[in-house]
Protein backbone atom coordinates (compact mmCIF):
# COMPACT_ATOMS: atom_id res chain seq x y z
CA UNK A 1 0.00 0.00 0.00
CA UNK A 2 1.25 3.46 -0.91
CA UNK A 3 1.46 6.15 1.77
CA UNK A 4 1.83 9.69 0.48
CA UNK A 5 1.51 13.21 1.76
CA UNK A 6 1.39 13.97 5.47
CA UNK A 7 3.32 11.50 7.61
CA UNK A 8 3.57 13.28 10.90
CA UNK A 9 1.63 13.50 14.11
CA UNK A 10 0.81 17.24 13.94
CA UNK A 11 -1.66 17.02 11.04
CA UNK A 12 -3.52 20.33 11.54
CA UNK A 13 -6.85 18.92 10.34
CA UNK A 14 -7.06 16.35 13.11
CA UNK A 15 -7.66 18.76 15.95
CA UNK A 16 -11.26 17.69 16.47
CA UNK A 17 -11.58 15.96 19.88
CA UNK A 18 -13.03 12.82 18.29
CA UNK A 19 -9.78 11.97 16.54
CA UNK A 20 -7.77 11.90 19.76
CA UNK A 21 -10.57 9.96 21.41
CA UNK A 22 -10.52 7.36 18.62
CA UNK A 23 -6.74 7.24 18.93
CA UNK A 24 -7.00 6.29 22.62
CA UNK A 25 -9.75 3.72 22.06
CA UNK A 26 -7.91 2.15 19.12
CA UNK A 27 -4.80 1.84 21.28
CA UNK A 28 -6.69 0.13 24.09
CA UNK A 29 -8.55 -2.21 21.72
CA UNK A 30 -5.53 -3.03 19.61
CA UNK A 31 -7.18 -2.16 16.26
CA UNK A 32 -6.23 0.10 13.37
CA UNK A 33 -8.50 3.10 12.82
CA UNK A 34 -8.67 5.77 10.10
CA UNK A 35 -10.76 8.77 9.12
CA UNK A 36 -11.73 8.30 5.48
CA UNK A 37 -13.75 9.76 2.63
CA UNK A 38 -15.31 13.18 2.31
CA UNK A 39 -13.71 14.70 5.40
CA UNK A 40 -10.21 13.93 4.12
CA UNK A 41 -11.09 15.17 0.64
CA UNK A 42 -12.52 18.41 1.99
CA UNK A 43 -9.41 19.03 4.09
CA UNK A 44 -7.34 19.32 0.93
CA UNK A 45 -10.01 21.40 -0.82
CA UNK A 46 -9.88 23.96 2.00
CA UNK A 47 -13.43 23.21 3.11
CA UNK A 48 -12.44 22.15 6.61
CA UNK A 49 -11.45 24.90 9.04
CA UNK A 50 -9.54 23.49 12.06
CA UNK A 51 -10.23 26.73 13.92
CA UNK A 52 -14.01 26.22 13.79
CA UNK A 53 -14.48 22.62 14.94
CA UNK A 54 -16.46 23.88 17.92
CA UNK A 55 -18.84 25.87 15.68
CA UNK A 56 -19.20 23.73 12.56
CA UNK A 57 -20.72 20.26 12.26
CA UNK A 58 -18.83 18.01 9.86
CA UNK A 59 -19.73 14.47 8.80
CA UNK A 60 -16.84 12.26 9.87
CA UNK A 61 -16.47 8.63 8.77
CA UNK A 62 -14.22 6.34 10.80
CA UNK A 63 -13.19 2.96 9.39
CA UNK A 64 -11.62 0.31 11.63
CA UNK A 65 -10.10 -3.03 10.80
CA UNK A 66 -12.60 -5.00 12.83
CA UNK A 67 -16.20 -4.41 13.89
CA UNK A 68 -17.27 -0.82 13.39
CA UNK A 69 -20.30 -1.34 15.63
CA UNK A 70 -18.28 -2.79 18.51
CA UNK A 71 -15.74 0.01 18.16
CA UNK A 72 -18.48 2.66 18.23
CA UNK A 73 -19.78 1.24 21.51
CA UNK A 74 -16.25 1.35 22.93
CA UNK A 75 -15.96 4.99 21.93
CA UNK A 76 -19.36 5.77 23.47
CA UNK A 77 -18.32 4.08 26.72
CA UNK A 78 -15.15 6.19 26.81
CA UNK A 79 -17.19 9.37 26.18
CA UNK A 80 -19.54 8.52 29.04
CA UNK A 81 -16.62 7.77 31.34
CA UNK A 82 -14.79 11.00 30.51
CA UNK A 83 -17.82 13.34 30.44
CA UNK A 84 -20.24 11.70 32.83
CA UNK A 85 -22.98 12.12 30.22
CA UNK A 86 -24.79 9.37 28.27
CA UNK A 87 -23.76 8.78 24.66
CA UNK A 88 -26.25 6.96 22.45
CA UNK A 89 -25.10 4.71 19.60
CA UNK A 90 -27.39 4.03 16.64
CA UNK A 91 -26.43 0.68 15.12
CA UNK A 92 -27.32 -0.59 11.64
CA UNK A 93 -26.29 -4.23 11.67
CA UNK A 94 -27.50 -4.90 8.12
CA UNK A 95 -24.87 -2.45 6.93
CA UNK A 96 -22.29 -3.02 9.66
CA UNK A 97 -22.32 0.65 10.61
CA UNK A 98 -22.95 2.68 13.75
CA UNK A 99 -23.37 6.38 14.44
CA UNK A 100 -23.04 8.69 17.43
CA UNK A 101 -22.83 12.42 18.09
CA UNK A 102 -19.85 14.00 19.78
CA UNK A 103 -19.11 17.74 20.16
CA UNK A 104 -21.98 18.55 17.81
CA UNK A 105 -20.62 16.34 15.03
CA UNK A 106 -22.10 13.18 13.55
CA UNK A 107 -19.54 10.38 13.62
CA UNK A 108 -20.14 7.20 11.61
CA UNK A 109 -18.16 4.01 12.23
CA UNK A 110 -17.78 1.10 9.84
CA UNK A 111 -15.60 -1.97 9.75
CA UNK A 112 -13.15 -2.24 6.85
CA UNK A 113 -14.70 -4.52 4.28
CA UNK A 114 -14.55 -5.87 0.77
CA UNK A 115 -17.57 -6.23 -1.45
CA UNK A 116 -18.82 -8.27 -4.37
CA UNK A 117 -22.02 -7.77 -6.34
CA UNK A 118 -24.76 -9.76 -8.05
CA UNK A 119 -25.45 -8.25 -11.49
CA UNK A 120 -29.17 -7.79 -10.79
CA UNK A 121 -28.73 -5.82 -7.56
CA UNK A 122 -26.69 -2.94 -6.22
CA UNK A 123 -26.74 -4.50 -2.74
CA UNK A 124 -23.24 -5.88 -2.11
CA UNK A 125 -22.12 -9.15 -0.56
CA UNK A 126 -19.93 -7.89 2.27
CA UNK A 127 -16.94 -9.57 3.94
CA UNK A 128 -14.50 -8.32 6.54
CA UNK A 129 -11.39 -6.82 4.98
CA UNK A 130 -8.39 -4.57 5.38
CA UNK A 131 -8.15 -0.81 4.87
CA UNK A 132 -6.83 -1.49 1.38
CA UNK A 133 -9.90 -3.63 0.61
CA UNK A 134 -12.11 -0.85 1.92
CA UNK A 135 -10.40 1.80 -0.20
CA UNK A 136 -10.81 -0.33 -3.34
CA UNK A 137 -14.60 -0.43 -2.85
CA UNK A 138 -14.86 3.38 -2.61
CA UNK A 139 -16.52 5.19 -5.49
CA UNK A 140 -13.76 7.62 -6.48
CA UNK A 141 -10.08 8.15 -5.76
CA UNK A 142 -10.75 11.49 -4.09
CA UNK A 143 -13.06 9.72 -1.62
CA UNK A 144 -10.69 6.83 -0.95
CA UNK A 145 -8.04 8.79 0.93
CA UNK A 146 -7.60 8.22 4.67
CA UNK A 147 -5.70 9.68 7.61
CA UNK A 148 -4.26 7.23 10.12
CA UNK A 149 -5.50 7.66 13.70
CA UNK A 150 -3.25 5.21 15.57
CA UNK A 151 -0.34 6.33 17.70
CA UNK A 152 2.32 5.29 15.20
CA UNK A 153 0.69 6.90 12.13
CA UNK A 154 -1.58 9.61 13.50
CA UNK A 155 -2.17 12.06 10.67
CA UNK A 156 -0.44 10.02 7.97
CA UNK A 157 -2.18 10.13 4.60
CA UNK A 158 -2.99 6.78 3.00
CA UNK A 159 -3.62 7.46 -0.69
CA UNK A 160 -3.11 4.28 -2.76
CA UNK A 161 -4.95 5.51 -5.87
CA UNK A 162 -3.60 9.02 -6.31
CA UNK A 163 -6.55 10.93 -4.91
CA UNK A 164 -4.37 13.94 -4.11
CA UNK A 165 -3.23 14.18 -7.74
CA UNK A 166 -6.83 13.87 -8.94
CA UNK A 167 -7.95 16.60 -6.56
CA UNK A 168 -5.24 18.88 -7.88
CA UNK A 169 -6.19 18.09 -11.48
CA UNK A 170 -9.93 18.36 -10.78
CA UNK A 171 -10.64 14.82 -11.97
CA UNK A 172 -13.34 12.38 -10.85
CA UNK A 173 -11.92 8.88 -11.37
CA UNK A 174 -12.72 5.43 -10.00
CA UNK A 175 -10.12 3.47 -7.98
CA UNK A 176 -10.72 0.34 -10.05
CA UNK A 177 -11.69 -0.25 -13.69
CA UNK A 178 -14.75 2.00 -14.26
CA UNK A 179 -16.93 -0.55 -16.05
CA UNK A 180 -16.68 -2.82 -13.00
CA UNK A 181 -17.27 0.04 -10.57
CA UNK A 182 -20.36 1.38 -12.37
CA UNK A 183 -21.79 -2.04 -13.16
CA UNK A 184 -21.49 -3.08 -9.50
CA UNK A 185 -23.26 0.06 -8.29
CA UNK A 186 -24.73 2.26 -11.04
CA UNK A 187 -25.63 4.92 -8.49
CA UNK A 188 -21.94 5.86 -8.70
CA UNK A 189 -22.56 7.22 -12.19
CA UNK A 190 -24.95 9.79 -10.73
CA UNK A 191 -22.52 10.45 -7.88
CA UNK A 192 -19.78 11.21 -10.42
CA UNK A 193 -22.00 13.86 -11.96
CA UNK A 194 -22.95 15.20 -8.57
CA UNK A 195 -19.34 15.57 -7.38
CA UNK A 196 -18.39 17.46 -10.54
CA UNK A 197 -21.28 19.85 -9.87
CA UNK A 198 -20.59 20.08 -6.14
CA UNK A 199 -16.82 20.54 -6.20
CA UNK A 200 -16.39 22.74 -9.28
CA UNK A 201 -15.54 26.39 -8.72
CA UNK A 202 -14.74 29.08 -11.30
CA UNK A 203 -11.06 28.81 -10.37
CA UNK A 204 -10.94 25.02 -10.10
CA UNK A 205 -13.42 23.15 -12.29
CA UNK A 206 -13.81 19.38 -12.05
CA UNK A 207 -14.43 16.90 -14.84
CA UNK A 208 -15.08 13.17 -15.12
CA UNK A 209 -11.97 11.39 -16.44
CA UNK A 210 -12.29 10.35 -20.11
CA UNK A 211 -12.28 6.62 -19.33
CA UNK A 212 -14.96 7.04 -16.65
CA UNK A 213 -17.04 9.31 -18.91
CA UNK A 214 -16.97 6.76 -21.71
CA UNK A 215 -17.78 4.00 -19.24
CA UNK A 216 -20.87 5.89 -18.00
CA UNK A 217 -22.05 6.29 -21.59
CA UNK A 218 -21.62 2.53 -22.06
CA UNK A 219 -23.09 1.48 -18.73
CA UNK A 220 -26.07 3.87 -18.57
CA UNK A 221 -28.54 1.01 -19.05
CA UNK A 222 -27.52 -0.26 -15.61
CA UNK A 223 -29.55 2.64 -14.23
CA UNK A 224 -32.59 0.41 -14.62
CA UNK A 225 -31.76 -1.47 -11.40
CA UNK A 226 -31.80 1.71 -9.29
CA UNK A 227 -34.81 2.64 -7.21
CA UNK A 228 -36.60 5.89 -8.01
CA UNK A 229 -35.89 7.10 -4.47
CA UNK A 230 -32.10 6.84 -4.92
CA UNK A 231 -32.25 8.59 -8.28
CA UNK A 232 -34.32 11.42 -6.79
CA UNK A 233 -31.92 11.75 -3.85
CA UNK A 234 -28.95 12.28 -6.18
CA UNK A 235 -30.93 14.63 -8.41
CA UNK A 236 -31.90 16.70 -5.37
CA UNK A 237 -28.24 16.93 -4.35
CA UNK A 238 -27.28 18.08 -7.85
CA UNK A 239 -29.98 20.77 -7.72
CA UNK A 240 -28.59 22.01 -4.39
CA UNK A 241 -25.06 22.51 -5.75
CA UNK A 242 -23.83 26.09 -6.32
CA UNK A 243 -24.23 25.84 -10.11
CA UNK A 244 -26.72 23.05 -10.90
CA UNK A 245 -26.34 23.47 -14.67
CA UNK A 246 -22.93 21.80 -14.44
CA UNK A 247 -24.54 18.57 -13.25
CA UNK A 248 -27.65 18.87 -15.43
CA UNK A 249 -25.59 19.27 -18.60
CA UNK A 250 -23.42 16.30 -17.62
CA UNK A 251 -26.54 14.18 -17.14
CA UNK A 252 -27.47 15.08 -20.69
CA UNK A 253 -23.99 14.52 -22.17
CA UNK A 254 -23.64 11.07 -20.59
CA UNK A 255 -27.13 9.94 -21.59
CA UNK A 256 -28.22 9.60 -17.96
CA UNK A 257 -30.88 12.30 -18.28
CA UNK A 258 -33.21 9.94 -20.15
CA UNK A 259 -33.21 7.67 -17.08
CA UNK A 260 -33.33 10.44 -14.48
CA UNK A 261 -35.88 12.85 -15.93
CA UNK A 262 -36.99 11.99 -19.48
CA UNK A 263 -39.47 14.89 -19.61
CA UNK A 264 -36.54 17.29 -19.21
CA UNK A 265 -34.61 15.55 -21.99
CA UNK A 266 -37.53 16.22 -24.34
CA UNK A 267 -36.88 19.96 -24.02
CA UNK A 268 -33.68 19.56 -26.03
CA UNK A 269 -33.33 20.64 -29.61
CA UNK A 270 -34.27 23.46 -31.96
CA UNK A 271 -36.80 23.04 -34.76
CA UNK A 272 -36.64 25.40 -37.73
CA UNK A 273 -39.31 26.30 -40.30
CA UNK A 274 -38.71 28.89 -43.04
CA UNK A 275 -35.47 29.82 -41.34
CA UNK A 276 -37.17 30.61 -38.03
CA UNK A 277 -36.26 28.51 -35.01
CA UNK A 278 -37.17 28.61 -31.35
CA UNK A 279 -34.59 28.64 -28.56
CA UNK A 280 -33.31 25.40 -27.07
CA UNK A 281 -35.60 25.01 -24.09
CA UNK A 282 -33.25 22.65 -22.26
CA UNK A 283 -30.39 25.18 -22.33
CA UNK A 284 -32.81 27.90 -21.28
CA UNK A 285 -34.09 25.78 -18.40
CA UNK A 286 -30.68 25.01 -16.92
CA UNK A 287 -29.82 28.70 -17.21
CA UNK A 288 -32.97 29.60 -15.26
CA UNK A 289 -32.09 27.03 -12.56
CA UNK A 290 -28.66 28.68 -12.22
CA UNK A 291 -30.28 32.13 -11.99
CA UNK A 292 -32.55 30.90 -9.20
CA UNK A 293 -29.57 29.33 -7.42
CA UNK A 294 -27.74 32.67 -7.55
CA UNK A 295 -30.75 34.73 -6.45
CA UNK A 296 -32.07 32.54 -3.62
CA UNK A 297 -32.45 34.52 -0.41
CA UNK A 298 -29.92 33.59 2.25
CA UNK A 299 -32.59 33.30 4.91
CA UNK A 300 -34.55 30.71 2.90
CA UNK A 301 -34.38 27.20 4.36
CA UNK A 302 -32.54 24.55 2.33
CA UNK A 303 -35.78 22.62 1.99
CA UNK A 304 -37.51 25.66 0.45
CA UNK A 305 -34.46 26.29 -1.75
CA UNK A 306 -34.74 22.75 -3.13
CA UNK A 307 -38.40 23.03 -4.15
CA UNK A 308 -37.94 26.48 -5.66
CA UNK A 309 -35.15 25.01 -7.81
CA UNK A 310 -37.48 22.17 -8.76
CA UNK A 311 -40.01 24.77 -9.92
CA UNK A 312 -37.28 26.36 -12.05
CA UNK A 313 -36.34 22.94 -13.45
CA UNK A 314 -39.92 22.15 -14.45
CA UNK A 315 -41.21 25.61 -15.34
CA UNK A 316 -41.15 24.94 -19.11
CA UNK A 317 -41.73 21.20 -18.97
CA UNK A 318 -45.01 21.61 -20.88
CA UNK A 319 -43.43 23.27 -23.93
CA UNK A 320 -42.91 20.14 -26.08
CA UNK A 321 -46.63 19.35 -25.84
CA UNK A 322 -47.72 22.92 -26.58
CA UNK A 323 -45.29 23.74 -29.40
CA UNK A 324 -47.01 24.97 -32.56
CA UNK A 325 -45.90 26.66 -35.77
CA UNK A 326 -47.92 29.71 -36.81
CA UNK A 327 -46.82 31.24 -40.14
CA UNK A 328 -47.75 34.71 -38.93
CA UNK A 329 -46.33 34.42 -35.39
CA UNK A 330 -43.61 31.83 -35.67
CA UNK A 331 -43.21 29.23 -32.93
CA UNK A 332 -45.71 29.42 -30.07
CA UNK A 333 -46.04 27.60 -26.77
CA UNK A 334 -49.48 28.81 -25.69
CA UNK A 335 -50.69 27.19 -22.48
CA UNK A 336 -47.38 25.48 -21.70
CA UNK A 337 -47.63 26.61 -18.09
CA UNK A 338 -51.02 24.90 -17.68
CA UNK A 339 -49.76 21.70 -19.30
CA UNK A 340 -46.60 21.84 -17.18
CA UNK A 341 -48.55 22.22 -13.95
CA UNK A 342 -50.59 19.14 -14.85
CA UNK A 343 -47.38 17.18 -15.48
CA UNK A 344 -45.79 17.94 -12.09
CA UNK A 345 -47.69 15.31 -10.00
CA UNK A 346 -46.79 12.55 -12.48
CA UNK A 347 -43.12 13.51 -12.46
CA UNK A 348 -43.03 13.57 -8.67
CA UNK A 349 -44.85 10.24 -8.47
CA UNK A 350 -42.45 8.59 -10.92
CA UNK A 351 -39.50 9.69 -8.76
CA UNK A 352 -41.27 8.67 -5.54
CA UNK A 353 -41.03 12.24 -4.29
CA UNK A 354 -43.55 13.76 -1.88
CA UNK A 355 -47.02 14.44 -3.26
CA UNK A 356 -47.86 16.79 -0.38
CA UNK A 357 -47.60 20.56 -0.07
CA UNK A 358 -44.06 20.48 -1.52
CA UNK A 359 -45.33 19.11 -4.82
CA UNK A 360 -48.27 21.53 -4.74
CA UNK A 361 -45.84 24.43 -4.22
CA UNK A 362 -43.85 23.41 -7.31
CA UNK A 363 -47.05 22.86 -9.29
CA UNK A 364 -48.35 26.27 -8.25
CA UNK A 365 -45.21 28.11 -9.34
CA UNK A 366 -45.05 26.22 -12.64
CA UNK A 367 -48.70 27.08 -13.33
CA UNK A 368 -48.26 30.76 -12.48
CA UNK A 369 -44.76 31.47 -13.79
CA UNK A 370 -45.96 33.02 -17.04
CA UNK A 371 -48.38 35.46 -15.43
CA UNK A 372 -45.94 38.17 -14.21
CA UNK A 373 -43.97 37.96 -17.47
CA UNK A 374 -47.20 38.40 -19.45
CA UNK A 375 -47.92 41.57 -17.48
CA UNK A 376 -44.63 43.02 -18.72
CA UNK A 377 -46.04 43.01 -22.26
CA UNK A 378 -49.39 44.45 -21.25
CA UNK A 379 -50.69 47.49 -19.43
CA UNK A 380 -50.19 46.66 -15.76
CA UNK A 381 -53.69 47.12 -14.34
CA UNK A 382 -54.61 46.98 -10.67
CA UNK A 383 -57.06 44.21 -11.49
CA UNK A 384 -54.37 41.98 -13.04
CA UNK A 385 -52.11 42.62 -10.05
CA UNK A 386 -54.89 41.78 -7.57
CA UNK A 387 -55.56 38.50 -9.33
CA UNK A 388 -51.89 37.60 -9.31
CA UNK A 389 -51.63 38.37 -5.59
CA UNK A 390 -54.79 36.39 -4.88
CA UNK A 391 -53.61 33.32 -6.80
CA UNK A 392 -50.00 33.37 -5.56
CA UNK A 393 -50.73 34.16 -1.91
CA UNK A 394 -47.71 33.85 0.36
CA UNK A 395 -45.65 32.40 -2.50
CA UNK A 396 -45.71 35.65 -4.49
CA UNK A 397 -42.09 36.54 -3.62
CA UNK A 398 -40.85 33.10 -4.69
CA UNK A 399 -42.87 33.38 -7.89
CA UNK A 400 -41.37 36.76 -8.69
CA UNK A 401 -37.87 35.41 -8.03
CA UNK A 402 -38.55 32.56 -10.47
CA UNK A 403 -39.97 34.91 -13.07
CA UNK A 404 -37.01 37.25 -12.80
CA UNK A 405 -34.70 34.27 -13.34
CA UNK A 406 -36.76 33.31 -16.41
CA UNK A 407 -35.73 36.47 -18.27
CA UNK A 408 -33.05 35.18 -20.67
CA UNK A 409 -31.99 36.18 -24.16
CA UNK A 410 -28.83 36.46 -26.23
CA UNK A 411 -29.89 40.06 -26.91
CA UNK A 412 -28.76 42.20 -23.92
CA UNK A 413 -30.89 45.15 -25.04
CA UNK A 414 -34.01 42.95 -25.03
CA UNK A 415 -33.14 41.58 -21.58
CA UNK A 416 -32.60 45.08 -20.20
CA UNK A 417 -35.98 46.23 -21.53
CA UNK A 418 -37.87 43.26 -20.10
CA UNK A 419 -36.15 43.64 -16.75
CA UNK A 420 -37.04 47.32 -16.63
CA UNK A 421 -40.72 46.54 -17.24
CA UNK A 422 -40.55 43.67 -14.77
CA UNK A 423 -39.41 46.11 -12.08
CA UNK A 424 -42.57 48.09 -12.81
CA UNK A 425 -44.66 44.98 -12.16
CA UNK A 426 -42.83 44.42 -8.86
CA UNK A 427 -43.44 48.00 -7.74
CA UNK A 428 -47.09 47.73 -8.71
CA UNK A 429 -47.39 44.53 -6.62
CA UNK A 430 -46.16 46.40 -3.56
CA UNK A 431 -48.51 49.34 -4.15
CA UNK A 432 -51.62 47.21 -4.69
CA UNK A 433 -50.80 44.95 -1.75
CA UNK A 434 -50.42 47.95 0.57
CA UNK A 435 -53.67 49.47 -0.70
CA UNK A 436 -55.93 46.44 -1.02
CA UNK A 437 -54.36 43.74 1.22
CA UNK A 438 -55.44 41.13 -1.28
CA UNK A 439 -52.79 38.47 -0.61
CA UNK A 440 -54.42 35.40 0.95
CA UNK A 441 -57.75 37.21 0.64
CA UNK A 442 -60.76 35.44 2.16
CA UNK A 443 -64.25 36.21 0.98
CA UNK A 444 -66.09 38.17 3.70
CA UNK A 445 -69.35 36.68 2.44
CA UNK A 446 -69.65 33.12 3.66
CA UNK A 447 -72.02 30.41 2.52
CA UNK A 448 -73.53 30.24 6.01
CA UNK A 449 -74.28 33.97 5.91
CA UNK A 450 -76.02 33.70 2.53
CA UNK A 451 -78.16 30.72 3.64
CA UNK A 452 -79.23 32.48 6.82
CA UNK A 453 -79.92 35.79 5.06
CA UNK A 454 -82.11 34.33 2.34
CA UNK A 455 -83.42 31.27 4.14
CA UNK A 456 -82.04 28.79 1.59
CA UNK A 457 -80.16 25.54 1.89
CA UNK A 458 -76.93 24.47 0.18
CA UNK A 459 -77.21 25.12 -3.58
CA UNK A 460 -75.34 26.49 -6.60
CA UNK A 461 -76.69 29.99 -5.96
CA UNK A 462 -74.36 30.34 -2.97
CA UNK A 463 -71.27 29.64 -5.07
CA UNK A 464 -72.48 32.03 -7.77
CA UNK A 465 -72.91 34.89 -5.28
CA UNK A 466 -69.55 34.26 -3.60
CA UNK A 467 -67.80 34.13 -6.96
CA UNK A 468 -69.45 37.40 -8.00
CA UNK A 469 -68.16 39.09 -4.83
CA UNK A 470 -64.66 37.74 -5.41
CA UNK A 471 -64.57 38.95 -9.02
CA UNK A 472 -65.89 42.38 -7.99
CA UNK A 473 -63.15 42.78 -5.36
CA UNK A 474 -60.39 41.61 -7.72
CA UNK A 475 -61.67 43.89 -10.50
CA UNK A 476 -61.80 46.86 -8.11
CA UNK A 477 -65.55 47.30 -8.55
CA UNK A 478 -65.93 47.23 -4.75
CA UNK A 479 -63.49 47.66 -1.90
CA UNK A 480 -62.05 44.83 0.14
CA UNK A 481 -64.41 45.13 3.12
CA UNK A 482 -67.59 43.44 4.38
CA UNK A 483 -69.98 46.38 4.00
CA UNK A 484 -69.31 46.88 0.29
CA UNK A 485 -69.22 43.13 -0.36
CA UNK A 486 -72.55 42.66 1.46
CA UNK A 487 -74.24 45.46 -0.44
CA UNK A 488 -72.94 44.14 -3.76
CA UNK A 489 -74.03 40.56 -2.96
CA UNK A 490 -77.56 41.64 -1.98
CA UNK A 491 -77.99 43.49 -5.28
CA UNK A 492 -76.79 40.44 -7.22
CA UNK A 493 -79.19 38.25 -5.23
CA UNK A 494 -82.10 40.63 -5.94
CA UNK A 495 -81.36 40.34 -9.67
CA UNK A 496 -81.63 36.56 -9.24
CA UNK A 497 -85.01 36.88 -7.52
CA UNK A 498 -83.81 36.48 -3.94
CA UNK A 499 -84.90 38.74 -1.09
CA UNK A 500 -83.72 38.58 2.54
CA UNK A 501 -86.12 36.86 4.89
CA UNK A 502 -85.21 39.28 7.62
CA UNK A 503 -83.45 42.58 8.01
CA UNK A 504 -79.77 42.29 8.93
Amino acid sequence: MQNTGIAKIDNPYLGHPVFHLVNRVAESCGVRAFVIGGFVRDCFLGRIDPEKYDKTAYDIDIVVEGSGIDFAHEVAARIEKETGRPCTVASYRNFGTAMLHYHGTEIEFVGARKESYNRNSRKPIVENGSLEDDQKRRDFTINAMAFGLNKEDFGALVDPFGGIADLSAGVIRTPLEPDVTFSDDPLRMLRAVRFVSKLSTPDHPFTISPDCFQSICRMKDRMSILSAERIAEELNKILLTPKPSVGLRLLDQTGLLEYVLPALARLKGIETVDGRGHKDNFSHTVQVVDHVAQATAEEMSQDKVLWLRWAALLHDIGKPSSKRWDPSLGWTFHGHEVIGARMVPGIFQALKMPLNEKMKYVQKLVGLHHRPIALVDEEVTDSAIRRLLFDAGDDINDLMLLCGADITSKNPVKVAGIKSNFELVKRKLVEVEEKDAIRNWKNPITGEYIMELFGIGPCSIIGTLKEAVKEAVLDGVIGNDFAQADSFMREKARQMGLEPIKKA
